[in-house]
């Protein structure tokens, strides 16, 4: 089954509106965007490996730091639908992805690491 650019934006819209209102007042100033394929600069940004997927990315000062930033732009998150979509094995999992890397990168924002994402998975305090 094919899913349209459109159909992918409302998984991501779905997603934002997942997060509970406690945290999304502090997404005002936060872009989110939909992008076809991350870049060279995404995978060096990360430190992801090239073999790897990457579906999202936080881009730009974390909440916690926007005081020390100079810059107006706003932070943006980008997810990236080519890795999502060839990484997924059905409409539900696709679901699933889009709504883990959405909340994965607004822990970013948050400034929580992947690191302590991991442990936090994990069960770990």
């Amino acid at each position: 089954r094919r899913i349209s650019e459109r159909e992918f934006e409302s998984y991501v819209e779905e997603a934002l509106a997942s997060v509970p209102a406690v945290f999304r007042k502090y997404l005002d100033n936060v872009v989110v965007a939909v992008e076809d394929e991350p870049t060279d600069e995404d995978y060096e940004e990360t430190d992801t490996p090239d073999d790897e997927d990457l579906f999202g990315i936080f881009r730009g000062a974390g909440y916690f730091d926007r005081h020390e930033m100079v810059s107006s732009l706003p932070a943006q998150i980008a997810i990236f639908r080519g890795p999502i979509l060839r990484a997924s094995r059905s409409p539900e999992d696709l679901v699933e992805r889009v709504t883990e890397t959405v909340y994965h990168e607004i822990a970013h924002h948050f400034g929580i690491s992947d690191e302590r994402l991991h442990d936090l998975k994990r069960g770990a305090p």
